[in-house]
Protein backbone atom coordinates (compact mmCIF):
# COMPACT_ATOMS: atom_id res chain seq x y z
CA UNK A 1 0.00 0.00 0.00
CA UNK A 2 1.26 3.32 -1.30
CA UNK A 3 1.08 5.59 2.17
CA UNK A 4 2.99 8.84 0.51
CA UNK A 5 1.85 12.12 -0.25
CA UNK A 6 3.98 14.61 -2.96
CA UNK A 7 4.43 18.36 -1.86
CA UNK A 8 5.43 20.43 -4.32
CA UNK A 9 7.11 23.60 -2.73
CA UNK A 10 9.50 26.70 -3.76
CA UNK A 11 12.22 28.45 -2.48
CA UNK A 12 11.87 30.46 0.64
CA UNK A 13 8.15 29.99 0.54
CA UNK A 14 6.54 30.93 4.02
CA UNK A 15 3.50 29.18 2.62
CA UNK A 16 5.13 25.61 1.55
CA UNK A 17 6.32 26.02 5.73
CA UNK A 18 3.03 26.41 6.62
CA UNK A 19 1.78 23.70 4.50
CA UNK A 20 4.67 21.19 5.84
CA UNK A 21 3.78 22.22 9.24
CA UNK A 22 -0.14 21.09 9.10
CA UNK A 23 0.78 18.18 7.23
CA UNK A 24 3.71 16.89 9.70
CA UNK A 25 0.80 17.16 12.58
CA UNK A 26 -1.75 15.27 10.42
CA UNK A 27 0.45 12.79 9.15
CA UNK A 28 1.72 11.74 13.19
CA UNK A 29 1.54 8.52 13.89
CA UNK A 30 -0.53 7.40 10.57
CA UNK A 31 2.52 4.97 8.74
CA UNK A 32 1.85 7.85 5.88
CA UNK A 33 5.03 9.77 4.89
CA UNK A 34 5.76 12.65 2.80
CA UNK A 35 8.13 13.63 -0.11
CA UNK A 36 9.08 16.88 -0.56
CA UNK A 37 9.54 17.89 -4.04
CA UNK A 38 11.12 21.42 -5.49
CA UNK A 39 9.85 22.90 -8.06
CA UNK A 40 12.59 25.35 -8.97
CA UNK A 41 15.11 22.92 -10.57
CA UNK A 42 12.44 21.45 -12.71
CA UNK A 43 10.81 23.79 -15.59
CA UNK A 44 7.87 21.80 -15.86
CA UNK A 45 7.30 21.66 -12.60
CA UNK A 46 7.62 25.50 -12.47
CA UNK A 47 5.49 26.45 -14.98
CA UNK A 48 2.58 23.90 -13.62
CA UNK A 49 3.03 24.86 -9.84
CA UNK A 50 4.43 27.70 -9.48
CA UNK A 51 1.57 30.13 -8.56
CA UNK A 52 -0.33 27.52 -6.58
CA UNK A 53 2.73 26.47 -4.34
CA UNK A 54 2.20 24.46 -1.81
CA UNK A 55 0.08 21.70 -3.71
CA UNK A 56 -0.34 18.29 -2.29
CA UNK A 57 -0.99 15.21 -4.13
CA UNK A 58 -1.92 12.36 -3.01
CA UNK A 59 -1.01 8.53 -4.56
CA UNK A 60 -3.77 8.23 -6.98
CA UNK A 61 -2.86 11.92 -8.29
CA UNK A 62 -5.25 14.02 -6.36
CA UNK A 63 -4.12 17.30 -6.01
CA UNK A 64 -4.86 19.97 -3.35
CA UNK A 65 -3.16 23.67 -3.92
CA UNK A 66 -3.03 25.79 -0.92
CA UNK A 67 -5.14 26.70 1.35
CA UNK A 68 -5.80 23.08 2.60
CA UNK A 69 -6.61 21.82 6.03
CA UNK A 70 -6.08 19.21 7.98
CA UNK A 71 -9.52 18.06 7.54
CA UNK A 72 -8.66 17.99 3.50
CA UNK A 73 -5.34 16.31 4.13
CA UNK A 74 -7.69 13.35 6.04
CA UNK A 75 -9.97 12.96 3.25
CA UNK A 76 -7.40 12.32 1.21
CA UNK A 77 -5.64 9.48 3.47
CA UNK A 78 -9.28 7.95 3.77
CA UNK A 79 -9.73 7.87 0.16
CA UNK A 80 -11.13 4.18 -0.68
CA UNK A 81 -8.07 4.09 -3.01
CA UNK A 82 -6.17 3.76 -0.19
CA UNK A 83 -7.56 0.67 1.63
Amino acid sequence: MNKIFILYVGSRCHLCEQAKSLIADVLNDTGWMLHEISITSNDLLYEKYRLRIPVIVSPQGEEKGWPFTARQIKHLMASKDHL
